[in-house]
This record gives structure tokens, C-alpha cells and sequence, in this order.
């Protein structure tokens, strides 16, 4: 599939992302405002067609010097399998700035995917407060 990473909130069409986040099972319930909320703050991917469509989005959340945070990884369903989520994750865990940096993520069914992106199990260090939305 010949698509293209861009990179920045800027780039982003938030109402295909919130449309996208809103079919999972992590981020159901959010917002387009939670959601350009979530991506100003963000270092945002997204996985774009070359008529410009959106079909894929990745958000890292970092200090920029010791750890990011990998989260909000999703591909519109009529582009699974294609390689998009791949594109995605090589140019998060490539990208000048994350690379040196250790990432983390949480992820309750694609341990294997994210293995191929250097990832490995760190359960059970993992510890959360509810989400209060």
C-alpha cells in the first residue's frame, strides 16, 4: 500500500482519528475535543493515502530525553493488514528524536506486532489510575 508518514498535530484530521479511536476498545468514549487536546500536547504519526486520507494514526508522549510513551496506535479497519501499522511503528521507533529513548506502551492483544519494534513484555511493572472520563 503506498502511503505516506507525516509527522505533527498539524497534519492531523481529528475528526478521522476521533472517528478511528472511537472503534476501539481503550478510547471509545472520547471526544474530537479530548482528542485535539490529546494531540496538541503529542509528538502525533499519521498514515496517510496518497488522495490525502487519513488511515492511520500513532501518539508518543515524551520528555524528550529519557522515556516516551506509545499510545493511541489504530488503522482504519479497510486498511488492516496492508502494512500501515508497520509504517507507523517504523517511523515512531526510528524518528531522530525517540530513538534513543527507552518506549513504553500497553497493549492488552498485539504483543506480538509490537515485539517486531523491539518491544518486550514488562508486565507486571504496569500500574494505572481510572480514567476519570
Amino acid at each position: 500500500m503506498n502511503i505516506t508518514i507525516k509527522t505533527g498535530a498539524e497534519h492531523m484530521d481529528a475528526a478521522k482519528v476521533t472517528a478511528l479511536l472511537q472503534q476501539t476498545y481503550w478510547a471509545g468514549t472520547r471526544t474530537q475535543e479530548t482528542v485535539t487536546a490529546s494531540m496538541s500536547h503529542s509528538l502525533c504519526f499519521g498514515a496517510f493515502l496518497p488522495a490525502g486520507e487519513q488511515v492511520g494514526f500513532a501518539r508518543v508522549i515524551t520528555d524528550h530525553a529519557t522515556t516516551y510513551y506509545l499510545c493511541d496506535v489504530v488503522v482504519d479497519p479497510a486498511c488492516r493488514g496492508m502494512g500501515v501499522g508497520s509504517a507507523l511503528l517504523t517511523a515512531v521507533t526510528t524518528h531522530p528524536t525517540l530513538r534513543p529513548l527507552r518506549g513504553i506502551l500497553s497493549t492488552r492483544d498485539a504483543h506480538k506486532f509490537y515485539q517486531k519494534f523491539g518491544f518486550t513484555d514488562g508486565a507486571p511493572m504496569f500500574m494505572q489510575t481510572p480514567i476519570p472520563f
